[in-house]
């Protein structure tokens, strides 16, 4: 072994085959390496004629030129270039896993991330586009000065119910030229939460945004608060402005103060356009959460974000839901039996058609999906294992087991409890409405977004992002999709491609609200409330 001195006086060693060793001991280069005590000029001049003393030489310069190129040819070899960076080589092992292998780990990764799933729809230049008309601004001026209508309104349902119902209630002020009280939010038998408007809602920005629409005051004033407000229970889905003007204004007009409750889809999907423009408004810009919410909301949505993009799953598998909707888990028959029993005991609960049986309500895509198809689907649309997946909605049937057909192939799946810090969900206990809204947050906020079920929040956050944009959102495509899943016959790259094939137009792409009867502008706001180049007002 050939002995080398560092700067820092640490030893390092090369190694040398031990056959090398050998042959060159038995060489004439000891005659090299042993020199004769008192050597003569004839031996010096002998040993340099001498083929014995060339041949040696040569092939030891050639040996150490070999040692060179192979340490440099593969980094795997034990020859280094730097014989003392060995150590610190071996260092950079950690679990196992080498830091050639973790290269080629994170090379993987950012290929996934580059992959088609991210990709975004195109948006055809379309933007937000509010721009009333003169008219609607005249009457404007006449509004603010009245002193002598106001709305009241009560609320229900969870928070993004809650948030339809404000957003009509506003249209609905408008409509009469009365002032809107600030909205009552009705507390929820079900999940007991007290929250008041401005819990939820910036109020303060609330009223600045519409401050040229409609006024908003907290409360009634004094000269109203002994008027027996009109009040009305039942109003029919679907009124029209003209309805609206021709029950209420006379006798608005004669008591000062009109209650009204259960607004949900009472007022027409199909309204005049500065009425569409003015929901457009409330739903995207006046309704901002409060800041001790968004700012929680903004938080988890960067913890998701730091290591690229993600994607936000609405997933309905709560036992409410199973039960309301007539469907069944499909996980486990234990499971299946529970939502039996539960429907016998309460069949009023069931607000699915009721003629329908379990399996034709699946086939018609009126059932949520589970987490066995929700993973299939995404495996079928691209996602890359590595996805990282945020998941919104309360606690499955079965608890967090019944995710983990999704969590097997998607390992990196959290919800609002996995990313929170110590106490920090601790000032939002048992406020579902908090809850509900942090989710609406960091899934607004997602690159992709898919819903496993219909509902309030999916919806809202489809509008919310068309009209931020056109971010990528995956509408499950139900009805067409299932009768391949209870395929098993079918090959996995043929499922794949058919499953691809269904979904190309529902990714998010610009769609006309006109284009089907009785859609809802915050869902659909093209063209009322975004245009582009060939639609600008």
């Amino acid at each position: 072994m050939a002995k080398a001195k560092t700067n820092n006086k640490r030893q390092c060693y090369i190694s040398v085959p031990s056959q090398m060793i050998s042959s060159m001991s038995s060489s004439p280069l000891e005659f090299l390496l042993v020199s004769p005590k008192k050597p003569s000029k004839t031996l010096k001049l002998k040993i340099f004629k001498n083929p014995r003393f060339w041949f040696p030489l040569l092939f030891l310069f050639g040996f150490l030129g070999m040692l060179m190129n192979w340490s440099n040819f593969d980094p795997l070899v034990p020859f280094a270039p730097n014989p003392c960076s060995i150590s610190h080589q071996e260092s950079s092992v950690s679990n196992g896993v080498s830091s050639f292998q973790l290269s080629v780990g994170s090379k993987v990764e950012n290929v996934e991330e580059r992959s088609e799933f991210w990709k975004q729809p195109d948006g055809l230049g379309y933007r937000p586009c509010l721009d009333f008309s003169n008219e609607y601004g005249r009457f404007s001026g006449e509004i603010m000065k009245d002193r002598t209508k106001y709305l009241m309104v009560v609320v229900a349902g969870g928070m993004n119910q809650q948030r339809n119902q404000i957003v009509d209630a506003v249209v609905i002020a408008r409509i009469l030229g009365a002032a809107l009280v600030v909205p009552i939010l009705q507390v929820n038998v079900i999940w007991g939460d007290e929250s008041e408007f401005s819990d939820i809602f910036d109020l303060d920005h609330f009223k600045s945004v519409l401050a040229n629409d409609v006024r908003i005051v907290s409360s009634l004033p004094s000269t109203h608060l002994m008027s027996r407000p009109v009040e009305e229970k039942r109003t029919p889905l679907h009124v029209s402005p003209q309805w609206i003007r021709s029950r209420y204004l006379r006798r608005l007009r004669k008591e000062g103060v009109l209650l009204l409750r259960g607004l949900d889809s009472r007022l027409s999907k199909d309204l005049p356009s500065d009425l569409q423009k003015l929901r457009c408004k409330v739903a995207f810009h006046a309704l901002k959460f409060a800041p001790q919410i968004l700012e929680l909301g903004n938080k988890l949505t960067e913890r998701m974000r730091k290591e690229g993009p993600y994607l936000a799953l609405h997933l309905r598998m709560e036992k409410d839901v199973w039960v309301r909707t007539g469907c069944l888990p499909g996980l486990s028959h234990e499971q299946d039996e529970i939502i039996n029993n539960e429907r016998k005991l309460r069949p009023e609960l069931l607000t699915s058609r009721s003629n329908m049986t379990y399996h034709e309500r699946k086939l018609a895509g009126l059932c949520p999906l589970n987490a066995i198809e929700v993973t299939r689907l995404l495996k079928a649309l691209g996602a890359p294992k590595s996805a990282r997946i945020y998941w919104a909605g309360g606690i499955p049937l079965g608890g967090k087991e019944a995710l983990q057909p999704l969590r097997r192939e998607f390992p990196h799946l959290y919800n609002k409890e996995d990313l929170a810090l110590t106490g920090e969900l601790e000032p939002f206990a048992k406020k579902a409405s908090f809850m509900a809204a942090i989710d609406y947050i960091v899934s607004e906020n997602s690159n992709v977004f898919m819903p496993s079920h219909g509902g309030n929040m999916g919806h809202a956050i489809q509008g919310h992002r068309a009209y931020a944009g056109h971010k990528k959102t995956i509408t499950p495509n139900k009805r067409q999709m299932l009768s391949y899943f209870l395929n098993p016959s079918l090959p996995e790259t043929e499922f794949n491609r058919i499953i691809m094939d269904l979904h190309r137009d529902s990714l998010g792409q610009p769609e006309l609200r006109s284009s089907k009867v009785g859609r809802d502008v915050t869902k659909y706001p093209i063209p009322e409330c975004m245009c582009n180049a060939s639609n600008a007002h």
